[in-house]
Parts: structure tokens; sequence; C-alpha cells
């Protein structure tokens, strides 16, 4: 008897030994877009106020989920009227829906450090299930703050108009296709 409680001890111990939180570094993560105008140019932007969270209870992530809640009052483009226009109710009507939130319902890899993360979006008060290749870079210790430190690179693309963003604008004036392109630098919560 005394046995199997050891072994079921030593196997509970070991399962949350490699349970592990991490949670983004803001000054090294960024949440980012890029959309056509005119269909001549591309518009860059970013969210600047994000937080990302991934718990796993495997080394290689396979079995993470990920949580990303962005402030969509902090979107910058680098040009604040037409930041201001996009806080409107002509675009992401930040006053009615302030956030973004996007929730994985599976994560799975594909080669190498390659994984296709899927999820549900929920932007302007609709959600819809968006796919995103990410890129494990890979783990170090961080020299400054001394913790575990990993990194990953997403990108994806989804439309405005499955969300009902910016409706009354052609796509000859602003891209229906929005890319998506964010890095996350994560350290382990303590």
């Amino acid at each position: 008897m005394k046995r199997i409680s050891l072994s079921i001890a030593f196997v509970l111990l070991a399962f949350t030994s490699f349970s592990q939180t991490w949670v983004s570094d803001p000054a090294h993560s960024r949440l980012g877009f890029t959309i056509s105008h005119l269909t001549i140019s591309q518009i860059t932007g970013n969210f600047k106020q994000f937080e990302v969270k991934v718990d796993s209870k495997k080394a290689d992530y396979s079995d993470a989920t990920v949580e990303v809640t962005a402030q969509v009052t902090s979107i910058n483009t680098d040009v604040e009227q037409r930041d201001a226009h996009l806080r409107s109710a002509d675009f992401f009507d930040v006053q009615v829906y302030p956030t973004l939130v996007f929730k994985s319902t599976s994560l799975k890899k594909t080669t190498g450090n390659n994984y296709q993360l899927v999820g549900n979006l929920t932007l302007h008060g609709i959600t819809k299930p968006v796919t995103l290749n990410v890129v494990l870079n890979g783990t170090v210790t961080n020299p400054m703050n001394k913790k575990e430190t990993t990194g990953f690179s997403i990108k994806g693309v989804l439309k405005r108009s499955d969300f009902n963003i910016g409706g009354k604008f052609p796509e000859a004036m602003v891209g229906d296709e929005v890319n998506l392109s964010a890095s996350a630098e994560l350290s382990r919560a303590i």
C-alpha cells in the first residue's frame, strides 16, 4: 500500500512540475497588422496594450492553451487622426467593444518548431474561428532577469467583413484581408 501511495504521489508531482503558465513581456512583444489602402499601398499598425497567456503541461507546448486580450483603444498606425477614426463607430467602435479576445481551441505541431493554432477570435462583438501559423523560436534564460523566456512568431489572415468592421468602406478603399503578424516573448509566471 505504501508503495502504491508513493507511486501516485510521484506521478502527481511529476505531472504538476511540468505544468507551466507563461505570460507576455510587453516590452518585447508585438501584436501587429497590415491592410491595403486604395489597393496600392499597405498600412501597418499594432495594438500597444495586449496580454498573452499560455498554459502548457508539455515542454514542446503541443498541449498549450493560448489566450490573447488586447485593448482595441490602443490601436496605433502612427497617424493620430487615422487612429481616432479607427476607434470610432465607423470601424472598431471602441466605446461599445473596447477589447478583442482570442482563445485557442487547439494547437497542433506540424513540422519542426512549426504549429497550427486554431481558436475563436471575438472582435467587434462577433466571435469567429481563426487559424494562425506559429513558430516556436526557442527558450533561453534571460540574462537580465534570470527568468526562463520563450519566444513565438505568429502569422495569419482574417477578413474585416467577417467582424463587421468598416462595412461602409469598400475593399477598393480599405482592404478586406488583414494580415496579422505578432511576436510574443513570454516568461514563466510565478
